[in-house]
């Protein structure tokens, strides 16, 4: 994601929160000139520290959210802060999507789900995955609100009105003033909306046509859930979704491309690197078709080897 803002962005500082000491280490290892690299002891306070056993590294992680948010803006004197999931990934300068909001405080993302992915009961309206505030009145009163909120509930299951961080955003727009739903369709594709367009390059860019309006759009970033790395040098993109060839071409190339220059970044410096999650490929190691599928043919079943993305 670093990395995509430093091709995209004309101007950005990221603010990295290393949640455990390997990732701080590394991080601060790889100089990235335009982060901070802030280790979980400088913006733990007595608050999140009373709740931390009671919620799992997940449901921590959700829970800091919007108090990581509120650290930085304090921390660092910052007019505005856009908390940006890991998993994104920028085809185009995000400017573009602040701009949209004119004055207001607060952007918020919805997640236009396909009808067979809907989930915006019990999961949501909007997603956690770029949402800004300004360092004002308006912006600080929603983002002090969120942050009591998620220490007081904030867990990996479903209620009436909550869910994690994230079902909270459902009543911003009715609860507070200078809150802005982002209309530009190139600010939140994701593989539980991703049916609903196809995909080009136009001037040397990414840009999708919204296929019932055919409505032409910048791709600004991709948010790329569900996709997990998985053995012999493979990823799994979507678990239970589906992906096309299209999407494939021009939005998981460049991606998974970026994810192995990062990937030999971190090797040079003597680390082993270590998914969260590695999805095992059932019977690789046996099956001679198994094996001419994964390592010829650069896919078998939902596993798609490195090789495949760069043919």
């Amino acid at each position: 994601m670093y990395r995509s803002l430093e091709k995209c962005a004309r101007d950005f500082h990221l603010y990295i929160f290393a949640f455990d000491d390997e990732c701080y280490d590394i991080l601060t290892r790889l100089q990235l000139a335009k982060a901070t690299i802030i280790p979980l002891c400088d913006f733990e306070d007595a608050e999140l520290l009373a709740v931390k056993s009671s919620r799992t590294v997940g449901e921590y992680c959700w829970t800091c959210t919007p108090s990581i948010i509120l650290y930085s803006i304090r921390k660092y004197g910052l007019s505005n802060c856009t908390y940006l999931d890991a998993d994104l990934f920028f085809y185009a300068d995000p400017v573009v999507l602040i701009d949209e909001a004119g004055g207001a405080s607060v952007i918020i993302t919805p997640h236009r789900y396909t009808p067979v992915c809907d989930d915006s009961e019990s999961g949501g309206i909007y997603c956690v995955q770029f949402v800004y505030f300004k360092n004002s009145v308006d912006g600080l009163r929603v983002l002090e609100w969120w942050r009591a909120a998620c220490i007081e509930w904030c867990y990996n299951r479903r209620e009436p009105g909550r869910f994690g961080d994230q079902k909270y955003l459902d009543v911003w727009t009715s609860m507070f003033s200078g809150v802005h739903v982002l209309e530009h369709l190139g600010g939140g594709i994701a593989i539980w909306n991703v049916e609903q367009y196809d995909f080009i390059h136009k001037v040397g860019e990414v840009w999708g046509c919204e296929l019932v309006s055919q409505h032409m759009f910048p791709v600004v970033f991709y948010h790329f859930h569900a996709l997990k790395y998985a053995e012999k040098d493979s990823f799994s993109l979507a678990g239970s979704y589906m992906v096309s060839d299209n999407d494939i071409e021009f939005l998981y190339k460049p991606y998974i491309r970026a994810l192995i220059s990062v990937d030999q970044e971190i090797k040079a410096l003597s680390h082993k690197i270590v998914a969260h999650e590695t999805h095992e490929i059932p019977r690789i190691r046996k099956s001679l078709r198994r094996m001419y599928h994964l390592y010829v043919r650069g896919k078998f079943r939902q596993f798609y080897h490195q090789s495949y993305f760069f043919k």
